[in-house]
């Protein structure tokens, strides 16, 4: 018997109403009825839903059953921390503010946490730090994913020479200038077309249905800050298999950014519910979270898993205009998530995963590091450290506030390094200048146990919002 598979269209059918209950349905009944027949499972279903306080104490049916009954006001809870935090890994300890130090201490502290780790390029956030990493025993931070759920990389290898970045420099700049679209409210007028908009959470969840259209318009947007989109030199050394790239010099087209308008909507929203339940004392209070077997963390789940979909394909669209500009297919695309959640087994156990601003670095996960717009970026794989609960740094991380680089940082400065390492910028600001990152080489140097470089790139021609 094959596993159970369920559709909205037959849950509607009999008789669900169309609401965040039906995906939230589906997802209960596949996970603890996979081997039941589809009748069996429909007829739970509307068993459930002809007397849903009957399973309102069930501990898996529980979850649909609430959904279905009125909703009751309830205060939330007070939660102490503990006075002694969980044990977890520093890596690059020297490189790490204060700040971004005090923040683990406290996530450490949850009585849902089980693991964690900070790595070399932290600095701190909200909830949990930039470059903080924490399992969690089933439940989730919407804070400690971030607010730019999924904000991912993403790397085109294609079969061009480098040199020609310099030969016909002009061409490559107007690409950039006219397939990419940057800055926090920005959206094109006419929508590119892209299956992730035809997902049913849109119009199942009350959140996500006036956020649609706002969506899809910026789908193939980034956002502003340090996201870019870049050309530069991919160097590969020697051939790894799981690379797959042979050695010598690429062009590549890097790009770096999140779930925009969408991602920040959901995480601000499910962080207002997470700290309504839960009460956390003090700067904490961002810490709040939701348990998976409660109705607001499945919907967050589900939401979040939709905006990382949405994030992966924003860089899809992006980086299929400028192929298509190019002429060229992409001989090879690397990616990778970080400000997510994933469910991992860790010691045994199935865990929620944390990485805010860190890379997955399981056996052989392949991913890109970035620099900064003058500074190499690294594709590496994964060597499954269960010490840094097989994570790696994002990038090199901030070692300046956006406010004290803006003050202490001259546009003259910016200048001459960006002629220095022959680097044209369009668009950015002080605020993202070379000089607000650590130096990229020492932060791998701190994470060699973590991850193996299989290759580097180099931006050449690098555009950020600004411009």
């Amino acid at each position: 018997m094959g596993k159970l598979t369920l559709s909205g269209k037959e849950l509607r059918g009999i008789g669900y109403p169309e609401s965040p209950v039906i995906s939230i349905a589906m997802q209960v009944m596949e996970k603890h009825y996979k081997h039941a027949s589809k009748s069996e499972a429909l007829e739970i279903l509307k068993a459930i839903l002809s007397a849903p306080e009957n399973y309102a104490d069930n501990k898996i049916l529980g979850t649909i059953a609430g959904k279905l009954m009125p909703a009751s006001k309830a205060e939330g809870s007070q939660v102490s921390l503990n006075n002694q935090g969980i044990p977890f890994n520093i890596f690059g300890r020297e490189h790490i503010e204060e700040g971004a130090l005090h923040q683990m201490y406290q996530a450490a502290r949850l009585p849902i946490s089980v693991a964690g780790a900070l790595m070399p390029d932290a600095h701190a956030g909200y909830g949990l730090p930039i470059g903080g990493v924490l399992a969690t025993d089933n439940a989730v931070i919407p804070y400690g994913v971030g607010v730019d759920i999924g904000c991912r990389m993403c790397l085109s290898v294609f079969d061009i020479a480098p040199k020609e970045l310099a030969q016909k420099d002009g061409f490559f700049i107007k690409t950039l200038q006219r397939e990419t679209l940057f800055g926090s409210g920005k959206q094109f007028d006419q929508a590119e077309e892209h299956e992730v908009m035809d997902h049913a959470l849109f119009g199942q969840l009350p959140l996500l249905r006036p956020l649609h259209g706002r969506a899809w318009k910026q789908l193939g947007t980034s956002g502003s800050g340090n996201h870019f989109v870049e050309f530069g030199v991919v160097e590969v050394g020697e051939k790894d298999a799981v690379l797959g790239i042979e050695p010598g010099q690429w062009l590549g087209l890097l790009s770096h950014s999140g779930s925009r308008s969408l991602g920040a909507n959901i995480a601000n929203h499910y962080t207002k519910l997470a700290k309504s339940k839960r009460r956390l004392p003090g700067e904490a209070s961002n810490l709040a979270w939701l348990t998976l077997d409660e109705e607001e963390g499945m919907e967050y789940w589900l939401a979040m898993n939709l905006a990382g979909d949405y994030a992966a394909a924003c860089h899809e669209v992006i980086h299929r205009k400028i192929a298509r500009a190019l002429g060229r297919q992409p001989m090879r695309i690397v990616e990778n998530h970080h400000n997510f959640a994933w469910k991992e087994m860790y010691e045994g156990r199935e865990l929620i995963v944390h990485r805010k601003g860190a890379t997955p670095a399981g056996k052989d996960v392949l991913g890109i590091i970035p620099g900064s717009m003058t500074a190499p970026g690294f594709i590496v794989k994964g060597k499954d450290v269960s010490a840094a609960v097989f994570s790696a740094s994002h990038g090199a991380g901030r070692k300046m506030s956006r406010s004290k680089a803006m003050a202490s940082i001259t546009k003259k400065e910016m200048k001459d390094v960006l002629q220095k390492h022959g680097v044209i910028l369009i668009g950015g600001g002080l605020d993202e200048a070379p000089h607000a990152y650590k130096d990229i080489e020492l932060v791998m140097e701190s994470q060699r146990a973590l991850v193996e470089v299989t290759g580097k790139f180099t931006p050449k021609i690098v555009r950020m919002d600004g411009c």
